[in-house]
């Protein structure tokens, strides 16, 4: 069994080794009240149910984090089961038909967290699903946690002519309720502060530094430097300032979208590979010279540790996300031009890089997200559960 295998099964499975919450099978046989782990209880091990509409096989930076962070916290002892779009009635999300999103959740949601009984439940996305958690956790007395992942509000308002404060708003009224809101560095921590978030908590960011490592760049034979771009091909990452800043060498995009066609068809010099996943995606990012994040949306940018381990440095914007990442001069290069960022990262030292990588293990960041969580109180889920079974018997 290789290691990306054996990963796969810790992340994908309970503590038992069976799938967690395999499709359609869900039990309301639990009448048990939902009760809260102490401290010291916490840490031996507890029942942590993860909601989010994100997850496998999407491939992104929330989609790892999270896989990483239920793999480490079963090894840490606990239980996880995860919510996922593949347990509900789905349609494909617009613009993005690869994305499945969840139709009318609310019911089976309810169902779920009645059924399993979690001693802490963490809503990760503000998708359907997030929702419909977050909506059964207020109308029950729930605590809870969230976690921020996206600068929606930009996000948004490059697809939509949406007012940012109006996105904040509901950002602000989603994750309000909850109990800590989970962000990833101190730059976002301080915008969502300035536009009125008060229940913030870090939560780090970590990279598989056994997996992304220094290999050799033979690997690819395209003429030098090699400037490589890796993620979704999409409006909201602005790859269009990757693809169009002046380069001597070559242009790798590494990733798939919406705007794959038009990118290939507007930029035919660039090389287009798709997505690329545990080793080969490992092979083509230590084979580039510098990896270029130009996204101004993203609240961290993983595959920038990930560039970091292979020892390739990183050119960005001086955004959130990247100068909390990036060290400038020292693992990566951060200016307003983006080619300028770009041609002085060719200069970065490739052991800085991967020094800097291996202070993110995934072990600290998922004890981190362990230390945020809070125990579910007790509420009135099992009375509410013994109502419903003796409104159902009294009607049958």
């Amino acid at each position: 069994m290789t290691g990306l295998q054996e990963f796969e099964r810790i992340a994908f499975a309970d503590a038992s080794g069976f799938p967690a919450i395999p499709p359609g099978f869900i039990s309301l046989s639990c009448s048990r009240a939902i009760l809260p782990y102490s401290s010291t209880r916490r840490r031996m091990g507890m029942k942590i149910l993860i909601v989010s509409d994100a997850w496998v096989p999407q491939t992104n930076g929330v989609v790892t984090t999270l896989s990483q962070t239920v793999a480490h916290l079963r090894q840490f002892g606990h239980t996880v089961r995860v919510v996922t779009p593949d347990q509900f009635r789905t349609f494909p999300c617009p613009t993005y038909p690869e994305i499945r999103v969840a139709l009318f959740p609310y019911r089976r949601m309810a169902q779920l967290i009645e059924a399993w009984q979690p001693q802490a439940l963490h809503i990760a996305t503000e998708g359907p699903l997030g929702f419909a958690a977050r909506r059964y956790c207020v109308r029950h007395g729930l605590r809870f946690t969230t976690s921020y992942h996206t600068q929606f509000p930009q996000y948004l308002r490059q697809r939509f002519p949406v007012p940012t404060a109006l996105s904040y708003r509901g950002l602000r009224w989603f994750h309000g309720a909850a109990h800590t809101c989970m962000v990833s560095t101190p730059t976002v921590e301080a915008q969502l502060v300035e536009r009125g978030f008060r229940n913030l908590s870090r939560w780090r960011r970590g990279v598989d530094t056994r997996l992304f490592r220094p290999q050799s760049k033979d690997f690819l034979s395209l003429p030098r430097p090699i400037a490589a771009y890796v993620g979704r091909v999409a409006v909201e990452k602005n790859v269009d300032a990757f693809l169009s800043m002046p380069w001597l060498g070559s242009k790798l995009v590494i990733g798939d979208g919406p705007e794959r066609p038009r990118c290939q068809a507007q930029f035919p010099d660039a090389t287009f590979v798709g997505y690329q996943r545990g080793e080969a995606l490992a092979r083509h990012l230590a084979a580039a010279d510098v990896l270029v994040f130009p996204s101004l949306t993203d609240t961290f940018g993983l595959v920038n540790l990930e560039a970091m381990a292979c020892g390739v440095p990183v050119a960005a914007y001086p955004v959130a996300g990247p100068i909390d990442v990036i060290d400038d001069g020292i693992t990566g290069s951060l200016h307003e031009d983006l080619a300028t960022a770009a041609v002085r990262a060719l200069s970065i030292d490739p052991h800085a890089c991967r020094k800097r990588a291996e202070r993110s293990g995934w072990d600290v960041c998922s004890r981190e997200f362990e230390s945020n969580l809070t125990a579910v109180k007790p509420s009135s889920v099992a009375v509410q559960q013994r109502r419903r079974v003796a409104v159902d018997s009294v009607a049958n």
